[in-house]
């Protein structure tokens, strides 16, 4: 399963009255466990960029005049997403930015069907909230020290570590075959209690394993055996 933890930053807030993307950030996961790959860059929006802006991320029009305009790294993006599903902290709002790109450049649209919104996720889990991106940094105990100001690849690496911790996604990665996933969700949903899980139907060896004592250690052990007399406890139990 190949999911990208995904952030943006922009000039603002609506992109419909002007604004544009700035930044993208996206950290590939595969079945949860980040893989160190990930897509960065940064896009010159082709206009001022306002202060309100400027206080969240700190990137200026300055720095980002020589940078790429989006259609000429859409079709890298796109590449790099691929059919992997975007996992996304309100995500209405990143899709609404990068829909509106693609759609302005000739290119497809990203379908909501391919989205996560960890902020519905959060929603559920944590119906009193807060929910914001530092806030469930605390709640999960992850280190977000090093965000002074909003940056998407860093955002992204940083969601990344809270949507693992929401979904239990550090326990899964502990299961090294992909596919014993599969078995184990299969043998969950069929269990009918708790113990059931556990239980296993073992079969026995092709041929029985070789003793390990030789000699005179085997008569020594079976003589100590037979000296244990009816105190022995596969005796008393039935063993």
């Amino acid at each position: 399963m190949r999911e990208i933890s995904f952030d943006t930053e922009t000039t603002g807030l609506n992109p419909r009255t002007g604004d544009r993307l700035v930044e993208i950030g996206g950290v590939e996961l595969i079945n949860h466990v980040p893989t160190g790959n990930v897509y960065h860059v940064y896009i010159n929006p082709q206009r001022d960029m306002p202060e309100e802006a400027f206080r969240v991320h700190g990137l200026s029009a300055e720095f980002l005049s020589d940078k790429p305009l989006f259609e000429q790294v859409a079709d890298e993006f796109l590449e790099f997403v691929s059919d992997g599903t975007l996992v996304i902290h309100n995500a209405a709002f990143d899709m609404g930015f990068i829909n509106f790109e693609l759609e302005r450049c000739g290119r497809r649209s990203i379908p909501n069907t391919q989205v996560i919104d960890t902020l519905e996720i959060a929603r559920r889990k944590h119906p009193t909230g807060p929910n914001s991106l530092d806030a469930l940094c605390s709640r999960y105990g992850i280190d977000n020290s090093k965000r002074v100001k909003h940056g998407a690849l860093l955002d992204a690496e940083i969601l990344a570590e809270v949507y693992l911790e929401m979904i239990g996604g550090k326990q899964r990665a502990l299961i090294l075959d992909p596919d014993e996933d599969d078995v184990l969700s299969a043998a969950a949903e069929g269990a009918s209690s708790p113990g059931e899980l556990g239980s296993f139907n073992a079969r026995p060896r092709p041929a029985p394993l070789a003793a390990l004592l030789k000699g005179d250690e085997f008569a020594a052990h079976q003589a100590f055996i037979e000296g244990m007399g009816d105190s022995a406890l596969w005796k008393k139990y039935g063993g």
